[in-house]
């Protein structure tokens, strides 16, 4: 005997759009879900590269210039103001005319477990060309207040821990004593210096050599100081990101590998090569406008990552959320098969296929942390769309019926694996599917009466 269904097709509908919003709170519970796994990802390569180095930033070299300076200071001393005169040291920084550094890059993957980050091991070589400008006098600092035979030469460095043994700096082919710290504003004060007698410098330019190598992970970042710049870096890599205030001048990109070539004027930067005192901390508090050891980088700089060439997690984030796409079309053609077909579908029925369509996502996060992304998503889209063909089977008591769900699914998570390729047209290819179902719909519903149950209207169609 067959079983009344009582229920209108605006029912049916009402009752499909309230399990399709239960069922958004556990998909948003995978969404939270894929959101864990990154935070705990991002632990375990924290904990990978601990004690390799962290994202690098190198800053320098810059000459600093103790020198006299003379200050007054009103006090009230017995009712009385009075102004005193002292005499104080000052710094003053110079900045190059001019530094050419030579950066190699040998990368490598680190794994642990499931979990894999890029570290890799810098080279650095450069010279860099310091000359008192001729119009020092502008300055306020007179040569005669500077004490070049006290000067300091600084290179600065984000993370020092990544530091390798034996960096050379040479003046005039005489090799430097190198000391830990006194690093730039760039770097946090972070890296190292050397002392130097720069008397030279009162009668010409001196030229600096140096070479020093050291460990990062993720990426390096150049801030760069001088009157002209040039940084030249060359890896292996085959998967760079070129970020910050600066881009390469020239890059060629293969796939064995990149190089760039970067070109900063002092004009670009906004910088004069001279900064004394209070100006100094000024420059300093300005590069220093978020934490380098946290792998952020200065204001003015230039940053090349080392990307993987797919962050699965961000790409499991953005299939979930597509979730409700996927739940709205299937519902979508269960409800034609229902108030047309005539196959009741009960809400049971709507939940149990919506959860196995939730579950697709929960596969995909976590076969994608062991077998990669395109495989997850090949296995995790196969075993969901089978499932849910073969329970449609029952539920519309007929194959036939059943194969068009799965050809359906078959090509939802086809043109989601689309979407996620090419994220520009994402939200055109999107609004299109929207629009081809929205017209289907109203196609096959023009002369349906929603408000009447189901016998009625066999009743006045007979």
């Amino acid at each position: 005997m067959a079983t009344s269904d009582t229920r209108s097709p605006g029912m049916k509908l009402a009752l499909a759009l309230l399990v399709g919003f239960l069922l958004s709170f556990p998909l948003f519970t995978v969404w939270l879900l894929v959101y864990d796994r990154q935070q705990q990802s991002e632990f375990a390569k924290a904990g990978i590269a601990e004690g390799w180095g962290g994202p690098q930033v190198m800053a320098g070299p810059v000459l600093v210039i103790p020198y006299r300076a003379t200050t007054t200071e009103t006090v009230t001393e017995g009712g009385r103001e009075v102004t005193r005169s002292r005499e104080v040291i000052e710094e003053l920084t110079l900045a190059p005319e001019q530094v050419d550094v030579e950066t190699g890059l040998a990368s490598q993957p680190l794994r642990r477990s499931i979990y894999e980050v890029v570290v890799y091991d810098a080279q650095v070589s450069g010279r860099a060309r310091f000359a008192l400008p001729a119009d020092l006098e502008r300055s306020g600092v007179p040569l005669a207040a500077m004490d070049l035979a006290r000067a300091e030469l600084r290179f600065g460095l984000s993370d020092p821990r990544g530091l390798g043994a034996n960096p050379r700096v040479t003046l005039a082919g005489q090799p430097l004593r190198l000391q830990p710290g006194g690093g730039t504003g760039a770097t946090g004060g972070r890296g190292f210096f050397a002392w130097l007698d720069a008397s030279a410098l009162r009668g010409q330019a001196i030229l600096v050599d140096f070479a020093y190598h050291f460990r990062g992970n993720g990426a390096l970042t150049m801030a760069p100081h001088a009157g002209d710049t040039r940084w030249r870096v060359r890896s292996a890599w085959p998967h760079p990101s070129f970020q910050g205030a600066f881009l390469p001048a020239e890059r060629i990109l293969r796939a064995d590998g990149f190089e760039a070539t970067y070109r900063v004027g002092n004009l670009a930067l906004g910088r004069s090569l001279i900064s004394t005192g209070a100006a100094t901390e000024t420059a300093q508090v300005a590069e220093m406008g978020s934490d380098p050891t946290q792998g952020a980088m200065p204001a003015q700089s230039a940053r090349i990552s080392l990307m993987q060439p797919v962050d699965l997690y961000s790409q499991v984030n953005r299939a979930t959320k597509y979730g409700f796409l996927f739940i709205g079309f299937t519902f979508l053609a269960f409800l034609m098969f229902d108030v047309i077909g005539g196959v009741r579908v009960s809400a049971v029925e709507y939940l149990l296929v919506g959860v196995g369509l939730i579950l697709f996502f929960v596969l995909l996060l976590a076969l994608a942390e062991v077998v990669g992304f395109t495989a997850a998503y090949l296995i995790a889209s196969a075993a969901i769309a089978g499932l849910n063909t073969a329970y449609s089977a029952a539920v519309l008591k007929s194959w036939r019926r059943a194969a068009y769900i799965g050809g359906l699914l078959v090509a939802l998570y086809a043109v989601l694996y689309v979407l996620l390729s090419l994220e520009a047209y994402s939200l055109l290819i999107g609004s299109m599917m929207l629009f081809v179902a929205l017209a289907a719909v109203m196609y096959l519903t023009r002369n349906l009466n929603w408000g009447a149950p189901r016998d009625e209207e066999q009743t006045a169609a007979a």
